[in-house]
């Protein structure tokens, strides 16, 4: 039999305020016509005081374990995509081994920015494959209010804070990450990036975006790495059960399932009540679709996403 790293349970964690596109009218100059027409994005959540990357980390990995019914020290590895860690360093993954009581484990952080997820997924997959642990935490966690220029209506709308976690497990069978595929091209950093780090300027920065030149590239680079990654798997798009995209503009979803010939009904979308979480925003789409009853075992479910980098990628899964 083949050994594949299969989700054994999923959980997520939100920050508790609710931030509406009302309030956000209320000091700059928009609507929520405006955000909703352009977006899809009705709302998002913002994270407060003793609420940090690491923490909602910690919060969907309690859950993660808690419906995989795995115990915490049976996890040998962490991986936790961030943009946004609580330090330069120790990684935030570390933190969450910490308050999971794990004595000793490899943890460590990713950062491919809104790919994220897909590169920390696909970097466990093959640690499991190899042998080098049974158990892991796969976690995107993200406070990206905390590097928006809140004057800038063209960015700042965009963004929420959350996270989302899996646990994978080896097992002999037909279930489990049937392939992944990632990507990054470095010459468009002046397309999506923070203008700061601290060996330039010392400082944290804020987010740049150049909003329509992202959205073409990330309807094409989906669109392509769908493809890519269902052949790599022996599939088509006929044998997709869901599609779970990053959750950056309701517009970018619509355009690649388009492109691809999906279903839009099979595209599980949560852009307008999270808006846009980077690197959490697949595992909390993954989990909102598992807990609604949407995705079942046995569902094919594609998993994709497109950062700053530019980086992108996407991973074909049996649930």
């Amino acid at each position: 039999m083949t050994v594949r790293s299969v989700i054994a349970g999923v959980g997520s964690a939100l920050p508790e305020r609710r931030m509406d596109n009302a309030e956000l009218a209320a000091t700059l100059d928009t609507s929520d016509a405006w955000i909703v027409e352009r977006t899809g994005i009705k709302s998002r959540y913002i994270a407060g005081d003793g609420e940090t990357t690491a923490t909602l980390a910690i919060d969907a990995s309690r859950k993660a374990l808690a419906d995989a019914g795995v115990e915490a020290s049976e996890v040998g590895l962490i991986v936790l995509a961030t943009a946004t860690p609580d330090q330069t360093f120790p990684s935030s993954a570390t933190k969450v081994q910490a308050a999971l009581g794990i004595d000793d484990c490899v943890a460590f952080d990713v950062h491919a920015v809104c790919t994220g997820f897909l590169y920390a997924l696909t970097v466990a997959d093959s640690m499991l494959r190899s042998g080098a642990a049974t158990s892991a935490l796969v976690i995107g966690s993200e406070t990206f209010s905390r590097i928006l220029d809140w004057e800038d209506r063209g960015t700042c709308v965009l963004f929420g804070d959350g996270a989302g976690a899996v646990v994978l497990r080896s097992e002999d069978g037909e279930r489990g990450i049937l392939a992944t595929r990632l990507h990054a091209d470095g010459r468009h950093n002046d397309l999506l990036f923070v203008d700061g780090g601290p060996s330039t300027t010392g400082t944290v920065g804020k987010l740049r975006m150049k909003g329509r030149e992202v959205f073409r590239h990330a309807v094409v680079n989906l669109a392509d790495v769908l493809g890519e990654v269902l052949g790599a798997a022996g599939l088509s798009t006929a044998d997709v059960d869901w599609v779970v995209p990053h959750q950056a503009n309701a517009r970018i979803l619509d355009a690649t399932a388009k492109k691809l010939g999906l279903s839009p009904e099979k595209v599980v979308v949560t852009v307008d009540r999270h808006a846009n979480t980077s690197a959490a925003s697949v595992p909390l789409a993954l989990d909102a679709a598992v807990r609604d009853g949407r995705i079942k075992r046995g569902d094919v479910v594609v998993l994709e996403a497109m950062g700053g980098g530019f980086t992108w990628g996407a991973a074909v899964l049996r649930y």
